[in-house]
């Protein structure tokens, strides 16, 4: 699968990078000179979106739900790279009921009084354990390099300083789903950034702000590139910054 020159470079796995965000931070990561390894559930179509960006991309299977999978993946990354840099966790999901919903459904159907336990646990799934179980996973991979580096995607809705605030436009949508999903990684993100210290392995949240994705049916205000600024901004971030929450603007967000 590779090659010596691809192990030059500096690597990066993306989880869930076969459209979106993902897959634009793939290209840009590849753009500055990265390997990239695309991750998708679904091989068959991260190898297309791997070959429409072309050079330095790297398809690989992985769903963040299958600890098979994770293992598989970090197996094969193992023996064919030997290590990876930058891990950017990506992969996750709004919602986990009907697909044809609006966003306005979903928000409605999301509160806490009325939320879908099946649901909630599907979402944390993804947008939690996820990312615990991937993170464990590549750790021994990240260990291998000079600089190792995590980037978990994350967003304002997860802020409770920001949603405690009665003002606050979009306050309404904090539910026991996506947004405290994306309060759990925050904690998450946090534990991580202070147990890795010592292995000089820095961890960051990194919010895209609200794009236009499958995400939350195409109802964003922001275009990929946009969003995507920030999270590539953590990814070559080679500074000693570790356990920050960073918004849109690459500004500092609240907890």
């Amino acid at each position: 699968m590779a090659n010596q020159n691809f192990q030059k470079n500096r690597i990066a796995l993306i989880t869930g990078a076969t459209q979106g965000i993902g897959l634009q931070v793939a290209k840009e990561l590849a753009a500055n000179g990265y390997t990239v390894l695309l991750g998708s559930r679904n091989f068959a179509a991260g190898l297309v979106a791997a070959k429409n960006i072309g050079n330095n991309v790297i398809p690989i299977q992985i769903d963040v739900t299958d600890q098979t999978s994770i293992i598989n993946a970090v197996e094969q990354i193992r023996k064919d790279l030997g290590r990876i840099d930058v891990l950017v966790n990506n992969a996750g999901i709004s919602q986990a009921g009907k697909p044809d919903r609006t966003a306005e459904e979903v928000m409605n159907e999301s509160r806490a009084s009325i939320a879908s336990l099946d649901e909630v646990k599907s979402i944390w799934k993804t947008n939690v354990f996820g990312v615990i179980a991937v993170t464990q996973a590549m750790l021994p991979l990240l260990k291998q390099s000079t600089a190792g580096r995590i980037v978990n995607v994350s967003s304002a809705l997860g802020s409770l300083h920001i949603n405690s605030d009665p003002d606050y436009p979009y306050r309404k949508i904090f539910g026991p789903g996506y947004a405290a999903s994306k309060t759990a990684l925050n904690a998450v993100t946090l534990s991580f950034a202070i147990d890795l210290e010592p292995l000089n392995i820095k961890v960051n949240l990194a919010s895209p702000g609200f794009p236009s994705t499958a995400l939350n049916n195409f109802q964003g205000t922001d275009t990929i590139e946009v969003a995507s600024r920030n999270i590539v901004r953590a990814a070559l971030d080679e500074s000693e910054v570790t356990g920050t929450f960073t918004g849109s603007d690459g500004n500092v967000l609240p907890w």
